[in-house]
């Protein structure tokens, strides 16, 4: 039996979803729109306010075609509803982070500054604000693409091992190593 996979997914009235004759899945919501292409064994059915994915048989592949897709289904709704987003902080002397004309424009310890240009699914701002540190929010309804986009500003400048300078998760904790030690 299917754990995840049987699970019905609710959604809303402002909610809208169809199904074309290719498995194509369209989700409409207040935040935008996101469309999935769905394995074509598998069947989706909407009913009374939910959805449920249905396999044909227990095959291996069926199986765990299933749970994915019904948490790609699921993360589609929670994102036109609510939407998804992600912070980052820099942490270090010197390092900084603005937005200049549409581009993320950040200073990171290299002897040019870094522009990153997000795509127009996702929006990112910046906080200044917090202390010294500065957090950098990256938006959109796409979970894949906001973790994606996260993950390329994080590897500009990764949280070193010894003092923690660098870009991090806001809930991420850096194991310091400890330096050297004089011999006496």
């Amino acid at each position: 039996m299917a754990r995840i996979g049987s699970r019905p997914i609710p959604f809303g009235d402002d909610v809208k979803i169809t199904v074309d004759d290719t498995n194509v899945v369209t989700v409409e919501g207040p935040k935008g729109e996101l469309t999935q292409q769905i394995d074509p064994d598998l069947t989706v059915e909407i009913g009374d306010g939910e959805v449920v994915v249905n396999r044909p048989t227990d095959q291996k592949r069926h199986r765990s075609v299933h749970g994915l897709s019904r948490s790609l289904l699921q993360n589609m709704v929670k994102g036109v509803t609510d939407g998804y987003e992600k912070e980052l902080k820099i942490i270090g002397v010197g390092y900084r982070a603005q937005m200049s004309n549409g581009a993320l424009e950040l200073a990171l310890g290299y002897s040019h500054p870094i522009y990153f240009l997000p795509p127009d699914e996702v929006t990112i701002s910046v906080d200044s604000g917090r202390g010294q540190d500065d957090i950098i929010t990256v938006e959109g309804i796409d979970k894949e693409l906001v973790g994606q986009v996260a993950a390329k500003i994080r590897s500009m400048r990764p949280p070193e091992p010894y003092k923690g300078k660098g870009v991090r998760y806001v809930d991420e904790q850096i194991e310091l190593k400890a330096g050297k030690t004089a011999a006496r």
